[in-house]
């Protein structure tokens, strides 16, 4: 017998739903006045490109859209961070790497699956050049989770790391701005840990704590009955944790990187929780449906009133 967390979950109504909510908190955060229109627009081909990862990769083996859900959820958490053209173009890009480089999973000869996700990878890495501390976690994934990991392909991520730099390069020999390059990747030295706590406001820390806990439970429900899930469908969600540790555990040793890491976590943690939310079904875990999704969205509320509250 489904409970009615189960029926929700499942429920082709559940989307559209969601998807009236997280618009109705771009409208109420500052969309029309503040013309966030290019960031909506990344918002849109993010949610997008969630869908069609967790389809294409039957992320949840019952039919249900909780990953897109649980991502269009999450991102409206961070209302405050809505303006921020540059971190929606770097959520955008790594949800497409991570699209593009599934598709080479058990196979070394993937150069161009690998190519494009690597690709998307150095296009992020323009906005956000730390995004490469990233690299090389993504390579030991591609060899222990992917297994596609092979000299072919190794060389193929590099090319598509180097590629908007090429195109770069000539921009920067015409303007003859020769340092602007060495001042973009300057920035990988400039490195401070555990600096930067006081400009965390309430908004951004409830956020964080509630990333996660909810990691958390997910990660602890999935690797209890992982034996339920096809091995390709285990590693899979095996490279979500890893990178969500990753992010998360950067975030709390930099917290001035928040607007990017926190919505890379958001990326990762979506498929988790929603795998939790969709396939338990136990008196306790149809209570903890409601308890999560109140207080999702008591602190989205919180944060479109008090944004910038600090401590």
């Amino acid at each position: 017998m489904k409970l009615l967390q189960n029926k929700i979950a499942e429920n082709g109504m559940t989307l559209p739903v969601t998807i009236c909510f997280a618009l109705a908190v771009w409208v109420v955060g500052g969309l029309i006045e503040g013309h966030w229109w290019a960031q909506l627009l990344c918002f849109i081909a993010s949610t997008a490109l969630i869908g069609e990862l967790s389809n294409n990769n039957a992320l949840i083996r019952v039919r249900s859209r909780m990953v897109s859900c649980a991502f269009l959820a999450l991102s409206s958490t961070i209302c405050f961070l809505f303006d921020s053209l540059l971190g929606g173009i770097v959520q955008l890009c790594f949800i497409a790497s991570c699209l593009l480089i599934f598709r080479s999973y058990q196979d070394k000869q993937a150069v161009g699956w690998t190519f494009y996700a690597f690709l998307c990878i150095g296009l992020a890495s323009l906005a956000y050049v730390q995004i490469l501390y990233f690299l090389p976690f993504l390579w030991l994934l591609m060899a222990f989770n992917l297994l596609s990991l092979s000299w072919r392909t190794w060389i193929a991520s590099l090319l598509g790391l180097m590629l908007p730099y090429w195109f770069l390069c000539p921009y920067c020999i015409y303007t003859e701005s020769f340092t602007l390059l060495a001042n973009h990747f300057a920035a990988l030295t400039d490195v401070e840990l555990l600096t930067g706590y006081e400009q965390l406001t309430i908004s951004q820390m409830l956020v964080y704590m509630l990333i996660v806990v909810l990691s958390t439970i997910g990660s602890l429900h999935f690797w209890r009955y992982s034996y339920e899930d096809k091995i390709r469908i285990r590693q899979l969600y095996s490279y979500f944790m890893t990178l969500n540790a990753l992010s998360l555990t950067m975030l709390a040793l930099s917290p001035q990187h928040y607007d990017i890491l926190i919505r890379i976590a958001i990326v990762n943690t979506s498929p988790i929780i929603a795998h939790f939310l969709t396939l338990t079904h136990s008196r306790i875990t149809n209570i903890a449906f409601f308890v999560i999704t109140g207080i999702v969205v008591l602190i989205t509320a919180f944060n479109l009133w008090m944004p910038s509250l600090t401590f």
